[in-house]
């Protein structure tokens, strides 16, 4: 199941406020540039913001999502209908001749289990044309981003439209490597609702996921740093065996 934060329809709405510097959608924007794809799907899609921008370029995009909560945000963003929405998941896709797939926010993490990931993978390699692309961003557990995140104690409260003032917490709630688990908690001050999303992300090195991507159809043909956050993930490009 999704976590809260993705699938409560009031946390849903306030993913994008809080979550406001997207400095990674034009790295993939490039990509799909670069690798000159004008059918894209978009594997985690959450609230659409990177499938909106690829359709606006005149792209062909489908966005897929287990959180209908955030697919309904996803489609208040596409009043002309350019992004065919999927409620479900990599493993239920059809068959989309797709020249590249994507996977933004760290989206690989969230597989936790070898055999989840693995049929994710499988998945998007059977929603891709042969010799279409898989690009996808991971956080470098070497650079140990779960210390940073403990420090980020204080509160943040912003008033946005619809829901007022809200106040986010954030805490790491366990680290047991590969896996490190967290809370955020959201205090509504115009009612006093509280509503806590708790997730787990798990840490990949970059041998985990080359031998998983290869195992699953796929050739890693570049690892790339972030643009927007070098030195703190790897993006992996790979490509589907014919």
């Amino acid at each position: 199941m999704p976590d809260a934060i993705f699938a409560h329809p009031r946390l849903a709405r306030l993913y994008d406020a809080f979550d406001a510097e997207r400095d990674d959608l034009a790295g993939y924007l490039a990509i799909a540039d670069e690798l000159a794809a004008p059918r894209v799907l978009d594997v985690g899609c959450g609230t659409g913001s990177l499938a909106v921008l690829l359709a606006r370029a005149g792209r062909t995009v489908v966005g897929v999502d287990p959180a209908e909560a955030s697919l309904e945000v996803a489609r208040s963003k596409d009043p002309d209908r350019l992004v065919t929405w999927i409620h479900g998941d990599a493993t239920a896709l059809p068959a989309l001749a797709a020249d590249l797939a994507t996977m933004t926010g760290n989206v690989a993490q969230v597989f936790l289990g070898d055999d989840d990931w693995a049929r994710a993978l499988r998945g998007i390699r059977a929603a891709l044309r042969p010799n279409g692309h898989l690009v996808f961003e991971t956080r470098r557990p070497d650079r140990r981003a779960w210390e940073e995140w403990a420090t980020e104690t204080e509160p943040v409260t912003l008033d946005i439209p619809g829901s007022g003032e809200v106040e986010r917490r954030f805490v790491v709630t366990d680290v047991s490597l590969p896996f490190v688990s967290f809370r955020y908690t959201y205090r509504f001050r115009a009612d006093g609702a509280v509503l806590s999303s708790d997730s787990t992300l798990r840490f990949r090195t970059r041998e985990e996921v080359e031998s998983s991507l290869a195992a699953d159809g796929f050739q890693v043909i570049d690892v790339r740093e972030a643009p927007d956050r070098p030195g703190r993930e790897f993006v992996f490009v790979a490509r589907r065996s014919a």
